[in-house]
């Protein structure tokens, strides 16, 4: 059974007592402990998902679940990682490209067609390669991505959005690093840092216009609370990526990598399907919450984000041929 932070407290007030009639039935059945950390909520799919990882691999190692950013906050989980005082994470493709530049391309706008694609991607020898990148320079083996929903614009203001032009200083809240921040400007916005534990109130002051977010994260952080409009813009298949430290990795059986690999592989397609049904659903349910709900030039939007991405200095940092290997699949 997975560890919760929630649940800490609970299990430390009977560790006393277990100690003496436990101590050689722990001895044999040892199993070391992975810290998972996650900014997404324990409300969200994807923290099922880890809970039901945590159960399939509990004979291997016993998984202590994080959530909401209260172990690390995002964009800092790498560098926990590297430090050895964090063995898993969910990690965003952007956090990954400030120190791996190639893995830009994987953050750009619109390069995804829908989750079967981005899953067809990281199971093709190019998403090995873009993998290999990230165990060779960071230390991170990578598990699968964590499809979340496709991103859509949440507007603040009832002004409409048709296209890129209607963006023009707009304050769109993005995460920090420069991968986050250039999707903001690809979508005609003045984008903003800010924590996503900030948004809601970013929203609710007005120290933002708006946000980027697939439909289950503004349903999940009640962000349609402080929102006027839900703009299908679709410009970014949102994804994670589920990662466990190399050293780790390593550390383990071929056998039990098998097993582990096999668990991540069957949790993460299940959180995908749980995540399509649920994006069909909340197009009605945030109608029914009073958002005027719809969709834009969608061309306009792309065309003007890829040109942005393909005349920047991003683009330079792309492995060669890697977008037309991409598009192909």
């Amino acid at each position: 059974m997975p560890i919760t932070a929630t649940s800490r407290v609970v299990l430390a007030a009977g560790a006393m007592m277990a100690c003496a009639t436990m101590a050689p039935l722990a001895a044999a059945q040892d199993t070391p402990t992975l810290r998972f950390s996650a900014v997404f909520s324990e409300q969200d799919i994807r923290a099922d998902m880890m809970k039901r990882l945590a159960d399939d691999v509990s004979d291997i190692a016993e998984l202590e679940l994080y959530y909401g950013g209260n172990l690390f906050k995002q964009t800092t989980e790498i560098i926990a990682i590297q430090r050895g005082n964090l063995e898993m994470g969910n990690i965003a493709p952007q956090d990954i490209a400030t120190q791996i530049p190639e893995f830009s391309i994987l953050s750009s706008a619109y390069l995804f067609r829908d989750a079967e694609h981005l899953e067809a991607f990281f199971e093709s020898d190019a998403g090995t390669e873009m993998k290999s990148l990230a165990e060779e320079q960071l230390g991170i083996h990578i598990l699968g991505p964590t499809y979340f929903g496709t991103r859509q614009l949440g507007m603040q203001t009832e002004t409409e959005i048709q296209t890129p032009e209607d963006m023009d200083g707009v304050k769109l809240r993005m995460p920090g690093g420069d991968a986050w921040q250039f999707l903001g400007k690809a979508l005609g916005a003045n984008p903003t840092p800010m924590a996503y534990a900030e948004v809601y109130t970013g929203l609710q002051t007005g120290a933002i216009d708006g946000q980027d977010n697939p439909l289950p994260n503004v349903y999940n952080m009640k962000f349609y609370e402080v929102l006027d409009q839900i703009v299908l813009t679709s410009h970014l298949v949102g994804y994670d990526l589920l990662v466990i430290s190399q050293d780790v990795w390593d550390g383990m059986s071929e056998e039990n990598q098998q097993a582990f690999e096999a668990a991540a592989d069957e949790a993460i397609a299940w959180s995908t399907e749980q995540h399509l049904q649920r994006e069909v659903e909340l197009t009605s349910l945030l109608k029914d919450e009073g958002l005027n709900i719809y969709e834009p030039d969608v061309e306009a939007f792309r065309d003007y984000a890829q040109q942005m991405y393909l005349e920047s200095e991003l683009s330079k940092d792309w492995p060669e041929g890697m977008l037309g290997r991409i598009n192909a699949l």
